[in-house]
């Protein structure tokens, strides 16, 4: 298998669309402030608090003048997702593809995860509350935001087969099993941390890691569980993969 190229350094103006400001034509730097308060109602409200009138009052800018730059609500919604998909690419994703296929990766991967999931405790994580929003509503915004989390899960799992033909996880090992079972643990610590407030969240999660590790790892195989079906995580068949899909 051809591992996946390596990236370059994250960009930093990604982080930060205002930092674009001295080098973008006005309607760009525009844009990139509006995205950037897009991004925090989000964060704290919810793609379904998003609304043009919101936007406008906490910009300071006119209705008109926000809807110039999206056009509608759902547009808007869109744009948000996908600049949390990049930036969730530029900070998790590039960085732990730097380091040596297999295991080294694959630890890397989860923890960049967790760490940035631990961080968004206070204003949330859109992935997953937007799930929850969207999870029974069909239409563009689920499909964007299902994108692009089928594409987080299809380099995770991609991960994890390296780390299978590396020697680092039994030959055995079922990635689609394995990544169900790491996606549960940041959805775990998600609830417990955001919700509970449980102390010793990110620290519980961390030591799950490692026990999955164990299970998985080269040596006798443990006790016999239920084995589930096997399958390719990926983006639906005929849509274009974002970027750390391919």
């Amino acid at each position: 298998m051809t591992p996946p190229p390596d990236l370059p350094a994250a960009d930093p103006a990604r982080a930060s669309p205002r930092a674009l400001a001295r080098s973008q034509p006005k309607g760009r730097q525009t844009r990139a402030a509006i995205l950037e308060a897009a991004l925090g109602l989000a964060s704290h409200m919810g793609l379904e608090g998003l609304s043009i009138g919101a936007l406008a009052e906490v910009t300071q800018m006119s209705k008109s003048g926000v809807f110039a730059h999206f056009g509608s609500r759902e547009e808007l919604q869109i744009a948000v997702i996908r600049e949390y998909h990049a930036r969730f690419e530029d900070e998790v994703f590039a960085p732990a593809v730097r380091e040596p296929r297999g295991l080294p990766r694959l630890r890397a991967l989860f923890e960049r995860w967790l760490r940035r999931v631990s961080f968004e405790v206070d204003s949330g994580c859109i992935y997953i509350s937007g799930a929850v929003e969207f999870d029974d509503r069909p239409g563009p915004v689920r499909d964007a935001l299902a994108e692009m989390v089928q594409a987080w899960q299809a380099a995770l799992g991609r991960a994890i087969r390296m780390a299978v033909e590396e020697g680092h996880l039994r030959a055995d090992t079922d990635p689609t099993q394995m990544l169900f079972e790491l996606h549960g643990l940041i959805l775990a610590l998600h609830h417990d941390a955001r919700f509970l407030r449980t102390p010793g969240a990110t620290e519980r999660a961390r030591v799950a890691f490692e026990r999955a590790l164990a299970y998985y790892g080269p040596g006798p195989a443990p006790a016999a569980a239920a084995s589930a079906p096997r399958s390719r995580p990926g983006p639906r068949p005929g849509t274009r993969a974002p970027r750390l899909a391919r």
